[in-house]
């Protein structure tokens, strides 16, 4: 049931006299049920919980852990038609959509559980002792990863279970020994509280420290500012805008301890569709791209709101294929009217620039709330000198980009800021012919796409999500994946310790049965 009250740890708690609804962008009502926001004292607390929990949680076995994070998996499918039912009201998003989101945040539970469980993650690194060593003897050194600390967590408005409250921000922070406060997003704040009630069941279910996790609520920047800024969080997680992600990152830098932020952000995924491609698919291509362009109603960090190519009848014909299929697609639900507003608005501004040519837009009037979807072109050279064009248009938008040469081209990929994927759509061997521009390519994303879609983003420890900024804050790293634990963590050495108080993943005999490097060797092997 939802209270609209925040977890302070295991406690429910509603302190404040700031009161806020979500709201039903299908319906464009609010909602009934009223959320208070966290005020300063319950910051305080839930900051306090979570670093006294941290001293208990960040020794916690790989098992245990497992078994905290699986148990909140089964607590979220427990909650069952009240969860689905409460992300609709709260999106505009289908039932389809809601128990497919719900499937992916299970399966990151799970996949950060089963890593946690085998243990090799930390990345055990021995080298023994040698006293004999001439002319200086060799100490003993051991280093691992180990967590930070407490982890900020900000809810996305657009995934309100993959990328939020038991998302894979907090998966991997939990699965690393990091405590989590999670700052609700607002537009969501039902959706939050009800898995915020599964982790904290599963907590209690599995032992876990008061205070290993807690959900705050806030209809505006004051509390996430509050947290961020708080002495005791170490870390931080952020999907959103390069806005929201750059003032937390500014905001971290200046503390007296820097912190770091993992900011996911703006993204609009140049796809670079080659001459032969375009000859010979242009047809079928352009329908591809229309369902991609408008997939989610283009509300995904991966939507393809880039396409370029060089001018040829080829291209010529993939315009005016994307531009009559793409009407034909039904117009469809945002996910709050704020969202709604500030794509009519960008996209406005993105045709009312110079040498823009409007080739599709649904203009009759549609449903409150719902997106008008619209395609639009412009030649290389200005495209190349107005920075306008570049930014994101978050909806179903996308501008196609004529080339007058692949230098052109490739000046233009060189002087894209930092995606989080690029395409290349290419015929048998063409791509050979265009490496520079692969190369330019390259340089610019997190992910390369070959012949496919930039939308879809596969839980699998080869992908990463992320990309130069600001696709991101720190392009090492990735959001989705195995390896996202690694935000979350350190390395640590131990030097000449005394085996029975080192960590079981560094201990001699191994007791985790860990995969190790020792002596720059891979072994499982006791010392």
């Amino acid at each position: 049931m939802i209270t609209g009250k925040n977890y302070i740890g295991n406690s429910l708690s509603a302190k404040g006299s700031v009161t806020y609804k979500t709201f039903n962008p299908k319906a464009n009502t609010e909602n009934e049920i009223v959320y208070t926001e966290a005020t300063s004292e319950e910051i305080q607390e839930a900051a306090h919980l979570a670093s006294e929990a941290f001293k208990e949680f960040r020794a916690v076995s790989g098992t245990k852990k497992a078994a905290f994070l699986n148990t909140i998996a089964d607590e979220i499918l427990a909650l069952d038609d009240e969860l689905v039912q409460t992300y609709m009201s709260e999106t505009g998003l289908p039932e389809g959509r809601a128990k497919g989101e719900r499937g992916r945040t299970i399966g990151q539970l799970r996949t950060f559980a089963t890593l946690v469980e085998e243990g090799s993650w930390v990345e055990a690194r021995i080298d023994p002792a040698q006293p004999d060593r001439t002319p200086m003897p060799r100490v003993d050194l051991r280093k691992m990863l180990v967590p930070i600390g407490p982890i900020v967590v900000f809810g996305a408005s657009n995934f309100p279970l993959a990328y939020s409250t038991a998302g894979g921000d907090t998966a991997s922070a939990l699965a690393s020994g990091c405590p989590v406060i999670v700052k609700s997003h607002p537009m969501h704040t039902g959706t939050g509280e009800l898995v915020a009630s599964a982790i904290i069941k599963a907590a209690e279910k599995t032992g876990m420290p008061n205070g290993v996790f807690s959900n705050l609520n806030s209809s505006g920047i004051e509390v996430g500012q509050e947290l961020v800024k708080h002495p005791k969080v170490k870390g931080v997680g952020f999907t959103g805008s390069i806005r929201g992600g750059r003032a937390l990152l500014d905001l971290a830098s200046k503390r007296p301890e820097p912190i770091p932020v993992f900011a996911e952000m703006g993204s609009i995924n140049p796809v670079i569709i080659l001459p032969k491609a375009l000859e010979e698919r242009a047809h079928s291509l352009a329908k591809t791209y229309a369902g991609s362009i408008t997939l989610g109603t283009g509300q995904f960090c991966t939507n393809p709101g880039l396409i370029l190519g060089l001018k040829s009848d080829g291209l010529t014909s993939f315009i005016e294929t994307l531009a009559s299929e793409i009407v034909t697609i039904a117009p469809q639900c945002m996910l709050h009217p704020n969202i709604h507003n500030a794509y009519s608005n960008n996209k406005a501004r993105a045709q009312a620039q110079k040498n823009v040519q409007t080739k599709a837009n649904i203009d009759d009037a549609v449903t409150e709330n719902y997106a008008q979807q619209a395609v639009a072109t412009v030649d290389g050279m200005t495209f190349l000198e107005n920075r306008t064009l570049h930014e994101e248009v978050f909806g179903p938008f996308s501008l196609v980009v004529q080339c007058e040469s692949k230098a052109e081209l490739e000046q233009i990929i060189a002087n894209l800021e930092g995606q989080l994927t690029g395409t290349v759509i290419s015929e048998q061997n063409e791509a050979s012919d265009y490496d520079t521009i692969i190369n330019a390519l390259s340089d610019r994303v997190g992910r390369i796409i070959f012949n496919g879609v930039p939308t879809g983003v596969e839980v699998a420890p080869a992908m990463l999500h992320g990309g130069p900024y600001p696709a991101s804050t720190d392009s090492r790293f990735t959001a989705v994946g195995r390896d996202a634990i690694k935000r979350w963590v350190r390395p640590f050495s131990y030097q000449d310790w005394p085996n029975e108080l080192l960590p079981n993943e560094l201990k001699n005999h191994n007791p985790l049965g860990i995969l190790r490097l020792v002596n720059d060797q891979e072994t499982k092997e006791a010392l």
